[in-house]
């Protein structure tokens, strides 16, 4: 069956495509990859672009402020007040807020939204999990009080502060719950409808979205404020350097995902500049342990070998130019209780004794699973080739984003180098996926890499539980350095973000809390 595309995408596609076009004056077009676009539902969406565009298409009750991330704003919610425990909170909506569609946003949408989150069960679903709601109890810890008023209770222990961040993340963006109604299948809560459109009340909506090829955005005409843009298109661009040319030629005016000579090459040109925004992402190799096809997997010497078979240096410097930093630890640099501890260094040799020792022998395949966009390619090159001078010889299968988040999900893979961004600003949004897998638990990275952890689990929970300070902080720091001394994970970098963007665009913006700009700031000249 042939794809029709819309008119609209088809215009705007052609004008962006002509040897001598300029990019319209009310459209900002975005040359990128799409290919890891699963859904754009915030209960399932999990992937850079879609899942770092929530915050341009919903709201959520409060949000992390844009100067400083580490505090929190009121977003839908105006205020909130502890309720009358000591686990729940109510909170209270801005008057006269409307969704795209011009339903008005209600306490019955928040209960609705955060509802379908945890009985759907898709893979960010674990966020709110961290609330102790389950498909079971979740109805009972939600009830409205009035049109505008909200409780919110949660039966794990864990004070309100780290349920403020937790609601701050894209899965606890809010729907429109008239407008999913409408569209649901078989009590899938509208997810199969709104897996390619959007029911949010945030500064843009979803005008047409043809996978693997565009993504439109237009204005929400109810938002308050207005985005100070109509249109922005999103265009398919699998290849770097023709992203790269699209910038340079201004026939797009924001180029994600370029390689590091081609970030270095555009510091050189007239007309655009590279922007660099700090990024709570961090890279690392993994090690699929219950995949029995290679028993070399569950060892532990493996896990250890592979710290001394990472050349950090080469990778950081030499190859990505510095635009990523040697980091070794689950927590970024910029969350609270993150450490910079760096152990490790490249040593074949030490590498090669620990394999022997273990009883890994030499010539052991293992396939590795990687995004086929820079820099993942790059490191994947650069990680065969010192595996290989130890005789592990790492097969690399470079994939589609979406192919490799997917193989991921289903334990389909032995070995993957891939990321992990921060969904909200507290550490236990990267401990809770890295240091916690219990059975019939959350899809955590531990789960999907099959790692049995009772007892790190029981630590990460006790971590999150810790009201003083300092305290929580030294928990975490010992979960740190007990992954970083003992897992399947290999921490190697963290990134810093890189956009090109033209001169004539202002306001674009972003912080440590997303991994794609602010939207409605942007204008052009």
């Amino acid at each position: 069956m042939k794809v029709r595309v819309p008119s609209l995408l088809f215009l705007l596609m052609m004008a962006v495509t002509r040897v001598d076009a300029a990019t319209p004056a009310d459209t900002l077009v975005v040359a990128g990859s799409l290919e890891g676009i699963i859904s754009l539902d915030p209960a399932e969406s999990f992937e850079t672009v879609s899942s770092g565009n929530l915050v341009n298409l919903y709201q959520q009750l409060v949000a992390s402020d844009r100067q400083h991330p580490d505090k929190l704003d009121p977003d839908a919610a105006a205020s909130w007040q502890p309720g009358p425990d000591g686990h729940s909170l109510i909170f209270t909506l801005k008057p006269g807020q409307k969704f795209a569609s011009g339903n008005p946003l209600t306490a019955d949408d928040v209960i609705y939204s955060f509802t379908r989150v945890v009985k759907l069960n898709k893979s960010p679903s674990f966020i709110l999990g961290e609330l102790g709601w389950t498909p079971e109890n979740v109805d009972g810890n939600l009830k409205k009080l009035s049109d505008d008023k909200v409780q919110l209770s949660w039966p794990a222990d864990i004070g309100s502060g780290l349920v403020l961040s937790i609601l701050s993340a894209p899965v606890a963006g809010i729907v429109d719950s008239k407008l999913l109604k409408e569209h649901a299948e078989q009590n899938d809560f509208g997810n199969s409808w709104l897996r390619s459109r959007s029911a949010g009340s945030g500064p843009f909506e979803v005008r047409n979205y043809v996978p693997h090829e565009a993504l439109i955005l237009k204005r929400n005409q109810n938002a308050k404020p207005l985005a100070k843009l109509e249109n922005v298109l999103f265009k398919n661009v699998g290849d770097p350097s023709t992203r790269r040319l699209l910038v340079l030629n201004g026939d797009a005016d924001v180029a994600y995902d370029l390689g590091a000579d081609q970030f270095s090459s555009l510091q050189k040109e007239k007309g655009v500049h590279v922007a660099q925004f700090p990024a709570a992402k961090v890279f690392y190799l993994a090690f699929n342990v219950g995949d029995t096809t290679q028993p070399a997997l569950a060892n532990p010497a493996l896990w250890e070998a592979a710290r001394w078979l990472v050349d950090y240096q080469g990778i950081s410097t030499d190859l990505l130019k510095g635009q990523y930093g040697i980091h070794q630890t689950f927590l970024p640099d910029g969350l609270a209780g993150a450490i910079d501890d760096q152990p490790f260094k490249y040593d074949v040799a030490k590498a090669k004794a620990i394999l022997s020792k273990g009883g890994i022998a030499p010539g052991t395949k293992i396939d590795l699973i990687v995004i086929n966009q820079p820099p993942y390619s790059d490191i994947a090159q650069a990680l065969q080739a010192s595996f290989a001078k130890a005789d592990i010889n790492l097969v690399v299968h470079p994939l589609v984003e979406s192919d490799v988040l997917t193989r991921m999900r289903a334990h389909k893979f032995q070995s993957i180098f891939t990321y992990w961004g921060a969904d909200y600003l507290d550490p236990n949004t990267n401990a809770s996926t890295f240091a916690y897998n219990v059975p019939n638990g959350p899809k955590t990275l531990a789960q999907r890499i099959q790692w049995v952890i009772p007892e790190i689990s029981k630590q990460t929970r006790a971590a999150a539980a810790e009201s003083d300070p300092e305290k929580r902080k030294a928990l975490y720091a010992d979960l740190q350095r007990e992954l970083q001394k003992s897992s399947p994970f290999v921490v190697a970098l963290q990134s810093k973000l890189l956009v090109a963007i033209r001169d004539n665009v202002k306001g674009a913006s972003q912080n440590v809390a997303g991994s794609q700009l602010y939207l409605d700031t942007v204008s052009k000249e």
